[in-house]
């Protein structure tokens, strides 16, 4: 009779198990969303991009942000219809070289390589693989293309050419009485060098002497600056990572000792840099996305003349202007941009 009982009682049993199992299945997959709804899984079949940038300073996050803009703008959406990885060096060539070699690794459709560096080190790994570069002020001199009309290789992109010349005739407008120019930057960016051997040909040219302090990392910047005080009218840095990563010390130097401070980008004047007359980042960054979407659809790097952003824009800061006893010239006022504020 108990066996009877139990036979009967036995399929229901079963049932009510896995009912419970069931409910149990459900809610441990529900717990294992939770919390991860910006997590999405990597779409098949759509192109891998590589971003590698050799540290992180306003400048640089700009043209990233909007070369990632205007991916997306073109139809490459990160996590829907492609997958965009980004690393940031923090300053450490070694661990460019990783990073490229992982992206290599990965099979990349095309790397983005923003700054000088990042793009050395992409093309040291790779003559296959697409390569877009940003931020680069001599492509040629850094050994990336042929020439900026037939880059002739796996590589292309926009540059951000300085022009010291055209920061020094704003800069003679602003503090007319210089004759000596201070220039900290470091001797291990070429894209820094190319830009004070322009620097020297204008300062020859006009009478002006150049007294440089040359640093190899950020920790020596302050003894930089420091070393050109009572020795120089005004201070010229360029386009450089290891200088803009210190941006605070030397304009806290500067400031006191009230020497302006020109700068090479705009990031740099809203950091506390006297004035600049240099390129836009957003439209460099745009500009940089749409050479990346071109080579998605099948263009070829080699085919793609390198575009230099020729039209500039004269970048101010009140503030600073301000701080060390400056009168900006109304004409300069009107026809610029105040960042005393931010970017």
């Amino acid at each position: 009779m108990k066996n009877k009982f139990m036979n009967k009682k036995l399929p229901i049993l079963l049932a009510l198990m896995l009912a419970i199992a069931a409910l149990f299945a459900g809610c441990t997959e529900q717990g294992n969303n939770e919390g991860n709804d910006t997590v999405k899984p990597e779409p098949n079949n759509v192109p891998k991009i590589g971003i590698v940038q050799i540290v992180e300073h306003p400048s640089l996050d700009m043209i990233r942000e909007n070369i990632v803009k205007q991916l997306a703008d073109d139809g490459f959406v990160d996590g829907e219809n492609a997958v965009i990885r980004y690393e940031n060096a923090q300053n450490d060539t070694n661990n460019l070289k990783t990073i490229c070699q992982s992206f290599v690794a990965d099979k990349c459709d095309l790397i983005i390589a923003i700054a000088t560096p990042s793009a050395q080190a992409a093309l040291g790994e790779t003559k296959e693989i697409p390569i877009v570069f940003s931020a680069v002020t001599d492509p040629v001199g850094a050994g990336l293309v042929k020439s900026l009309e037939k880059p002739d290789g796996n590589i292309t992109g926009t540059s951000d050419k300085v022009s010291a010349e055209k920061i020094m005739v704003l800069a003679s407008k602003i503090t007319p009485n210089m004759k000596t120019i201070g220039a900290i930057y470091s001797t291990g960016e070429p894209n820094s060098v190319s830009v004070i051997a322009n620097l020297k040909e204008y300062a020859k040219k006009n009478g002006m002497t150049v007294k440089e302090a040359t640093i190899m990392n950020s920790s020596e910047v302050k003894q930089a600056a420091e070393s050109l005080v009572g020795k120089v009218d005004a201070v010229f840095t360029p386009i450089d990572n290891t200088v803009a990563t210190a941006m605070p010390t030397i304009v806290d130097v500067l400031n006191k000792a009230k020497i302006p401070f020109y700068v090479a980008a705009d990031s740099l004047v809203a950091d506390g840099g006297l004035a600049t007359d240099g390129v836009n980042y957003v439209e460099l960054g745009r500009e940089t996305g749409k050479m990346a979407t071109e080579i998605l659809q099948g263009e070829k790097p080699a085919n793609m003349p390198v575009r230099v952003l020729e039209k500039t824009q004269i970048y101010i800061n009140s503030k600073t202007a301000k701080e060390i006893g400056i009168e900006i010239p109304k004409d300069i006022l009107d026809n610029s941009k105040d960042l005393a504020g931010g970017l």
